[in-house]
């Protein structure tokens, strides 16, 4: 399977005073805020890495699911939480929290499924920073 995704930035002015958006092919996001602010500080908007966090929770979460379908296992539910630290001018780390409720699996089932899936996460393949995982069946 091949298909393209597309997402797009705009962006006036100097890194520090400068505002920008971003939007995706979907319109989930149309001309979403982005600034200086909203990266480094509080502001109201969006940035690159809480989008990074959401698109790497997002695909581990389905790996995963995807993972225990394979061992004859369907969750229940799944919650994923990525934290993702920037550092010296760039991605260092990115930790997975995931909780999830999966009938009849065992712990170890559960742990190697997980594992499984961040190793082989899309997303997760895509960085150049290391990668942890916490992973806690309900």
């Amino acid at each position: 399977m091949k298909f393209t995704r597309q997402a797009s930035a705009n962006w006036k002015g100097t890194g520090m005073e400068g505002v920008g958006t971003v939007s995706t092919q979907s319109t989930t996001l149309d001309k979403a805020q982005l600034s200086f602010k909203t990266r480094f500080a509080d502001g109201v908007g969006t940035n690159p890495e809480e989008l990074i966090g959401a698109a790497h929770a997002g695909c581990f979460s389905m790996k995963f699911s995807f993972v225990l379908n394979e061992l004859g296992f369907t969750a229940d539910n799944i919650d994923t939480n990525a934290k993702v630290v920037f550092e010296d001018g760039k991605i260092t780390h990115i930790h997975l929290e995931m909780s999830a409720s999966i009938p009849n699996i065992s712990e170890e089932q559960f742990q190697e499924a997980a594992l499984n899936a961040k190793a082989n996460c899309p997303i997760s393949q895509l960085f150049n920073a290391e990668i942890t995982l916490t992973a806690t069946l309900a």
